[in-house]
């Protein structure tokens, strides 16, 4: 498994990569255009606003674009317990013999054999679920259970497309249809991968006209990627877990590329973890918690397309280790000044790997 933590090339801490953010700019609704959100183009010392369908000519003949295949899935679930309290399910991970690993969100947890009824249940034509016991183990805090049919059919069915929490609207058709990539395959998501939402058919033929070549890889994002750093020290922090897989075709491609002289470019922060977790620990799949802090050895990434991140995130501090800590946080006061719009449903930004020594206390 690869590694949780990066060496620090200064005490970091989390305080570090906290800023004020007015509420009004957390986008709840995507642009009416996928590729009409804006670009704030940081991939050199001098900054730029531009529209995202402008990309293609920020890019080279012979560059790589890596995206994340994953599908979203409709892993929001409400039912009740057998005493009639109301739950929630969040399912995270499925598992082997309709079994699956989720967060529960209910008053008073039921115990361990403890049925549940989800949409009605089984009898109303929803689904049942019986608790197994805690995931990965007896402290666990997901909960594994045992469901009554296979659980993609029952999410897409029963479910609900799980919005951040920063998302104040109940889900919709729009949402159904916006918080997901044009090109998702694999399901597995519980949260999309962002910075790909704003590709569409018409920027793809674009790319590649351009003589951009394309890959993919798998991370199926977990509801950990909205999981609060609460440690001021960085290296107590623990990441959560997500599975990974770098085809070989891809694996092809990224060597053809640095072989040609191109440039790798990652859509979305889902797609370094993916990328970095394989160059470090050389397996092609299986479960990452690679922790991205500045300091951290790129061996893979280039250049990143990615969205804005919210305050004290860990996602804060990949952008912060890949592009600079100060430039980032350059960045965002430009982004707030110009009422870039943040988040998922958000504007985005291109960035280019350097050296950028961080500053020293």
């Amino acid at each position: 498994m690869p590694s949780r933590s990066a060496p620090l090339s200064r005490a970091f801490t989390l305080s570090d990569f906290d800023f004020d953010l007015p509420p009004e700019l957390i986008a709840q609704h995507p642009a009416p255009e996928r590729s009409g959100s804006r670009l704030l183009d940081g991939s050199s010392s001098s900054v730029a606003d531009r529209i995202f369908h402008e990309l293609p000519n920020l890019l080279q003949a012979g560059d790589l674009l890596v995206f994340n295949d994953t599908k979203v899935v409709k892993a929001r679930v409400f039912g009740e317990k057998a005493s009639g309290g109301k739950l929630e399910l969040l399912i995270e991970r499925v598992l082997p013999g309709h079994q699956v690993v989720a967060h529960m969100k209910v008053s008073k947890k039921p115990p361990v054999g403890g049925q549940m009824f989800m949409a009605g249940g089984r009898a109303q034509g929803g689904f049942d679920a019986v608790l197994l016991g805690r995931w990965p183990d007896a402290q666990g805090p997901l909960f594994h259970l045992q469901l009554s049919d296979e659980p993609h059919a029952l999410m897409e069915q029963h479910g609900h497309v799980p919005l951040p929490p920063y998302i104040a609207h109940t889900d919709t058709e729009e949402d159904a249809q916006r918080y997901q990539t044009v090109f998702a395959r694999a399901p597995g998501a519980v949260a999309a991968p962002t910075a790909a939402l704003h590709f569409d058919a018409a920027l793809l033929a674009q790319l590649g006209a351009r003589g951009v070549h394309r890959a993919s890889v798998t991370l199926h994002v977990g509801a950990g990627t909205f999981q609060p750093v609460k440690t001021e020290n960085l290296a107590e922090h623990t990441m959560h877990s997500e599975w990974y897989e770098v085809p070989e075709a891809t694996q092809q491609a990224i060597a053809a590329c640095k072989a040609r002289g191109g440039r790798v470019v990652a859509v979305g922060t889902t797609t370094v973890r993916t990328l970095e977790s394989w160059a470090q620990s050389g397996q092609v799949s299986g479960d990452t918690q690679i922790f991205i802090t500045p300091g951290f050895e790129f061996k893979v990434v280039d250049r990143l397309v990615t969205n804005f991140h919210l305050p004290k995130s860990t996602l804060m501090m990949l952008v912060s280790a890949f592009a600079g800590y100060e430039h980032i946080m350059g960045l965002y006061r430009h982004a707030i000044a110009n009422a870039y719009r943040f988040f998922s449903y958000g504007d985005a930004m291109l960035l280019t790997r350097t050296p950028r020594p961080a500053q020293t206390n």
